[in-house]
């Protein structure tokens, strides 16, 4: 009696375990489903490699052979959405694992349209990137740009160790300016987590926008049309992140001795309405053990000073990247 008692439990033990195993194997499976995008990039030959590539609709990628000189080893990975942009309801799911010693960049060839909600739809898309030792991940896409009504959501997660160097550049316009749509979508959400060993959080940030029933998204970003931030992570960003610190604390110094001497003139003059706001606003702090890590927060008038600003503060990676961004 007591032998098959035992028995039993050892069945009941299996299959417990089968179930267990199979819920997983269904979970990875759903997850693969939703995988609309991942890449391997690994060191073959002494050289950064693409070695598993791998999209579907909505999402493409394209690899050119060689961005830069010859010698530069950089992988460089452009995302296209089909149809030109993001349309609603459309679920976008990538998964990016950069191996040690890496190099690769991720970028886009034009804005990211999100095209008009029908009805209730969000779009969403999510990036999870894995980053070696002494391997570099460089994100500069170009600005999101939502359309009239549209409801964007987006998340990026990396996970990063202590030799790690990341780059992200996260930035969104007010809208097609042409068609007289200025912060006119309905939502807009954007999340940047940095993760370091063990889970352990590093940095987390999400930006939300949202018509509001007192206030529209137009009446509180006033006249600036761009807002972005830029994240510089790592030991091979060192002389980024100085350069960056110094060129930002000299920008708003400008803007502040131009807006103390506009004050000085209408305490004179008694003349009203004659401060005039800073067209480039830009703060600048570090994060992490030992100030690891570099963030930069932007607002802006207009989309081309942003580029400006990025082109002349990223310029220092040309030689890592074989070419200056946003060039």
């Amino acid at each position: 009696m007591k032998k098959l008692k035992e028995k039993k439990r050892g069945v009941l033990a299996c299959i417990f375990c089968l179930r267990i195993s199979l819920e997983h194997t269904i979970a990875t499976s759903r997850e693969r489903e939703m995988e609309t995008g991942k890449v391997v990039v690994e060191r073959i030959g002494g050289r950064s490699t693409v070695t598993r590539c791998f999209s579907k609709y909505p999402l493409k990628f394209i690899l050119p052979r060689k961005v830069g000189p010859s010698q530069t080893d950089a992988v460089w990975i452009y995302t296209i959405s089909y149809g030109g942009g993001i349309v609603s309801g459309d679920r976008i799911s990538c998964d990016f694992t950069i191996g040690d010693g890496c190099t690769t960049v991720l970028t886009t060839q034009a804005s990211t349209k999100v095209y008009k909600s029908v009805g209730s739809k969000c779009s969403e898309q999510v990036f999870e990137a894995r980053i070696g030792r002494y391997a570099l991940l460089v994100v500069i896409p170009d600005p999101v740009t939502c359309f009239s009504t549209a409801k964007y959501s987006q998340k990026q997660v990396f996970r990063v160790v202590s030799d790690s160097s990341l780059v992200i550049v996260d930035w969104i316009t007010s809208g097609r300016h042409e068609n007289g749509e200025k912060w006119d979508f309905e939502l807009y959400k954007s999340t940047n987590q940095i993760f370091l060993e063990d889970n352990q959080p590093l940095f987390l940030d999400t930006i939300f926008l949202e018509q509001g029933n007192i206030t529209t998204i137009a009446e509180r970003m006033q006249d600036y049309q761009v807002i972005a931030m830029v994240i510089l992570l790592g030991p091979k960003l060192k002389h980024v992140q100085k350069q960056v610190q110094e060129d930002v604390k000299k920008i708003m110094s400008e803007q502040l001795h131009i807006s103390s001497t506009a004050l000085g003139r209408c305490t004179k003059t008694n003349t009203d309405h004659c401060l005039t706001k800073p067209t480039f606003i830009a703060s600048c702090s570090v994060f992490g053990p030992k100030g690891i890590g570099v963030v930069v927060r932007i607002a802006a008038m207009t989309t081309e000073s942003v580029y400006r600003f990025l082109q002349h503060q990223l310029a220092g990676m040309e030689m890592v990247i074989g070419v200056s961004p946003y060039c």
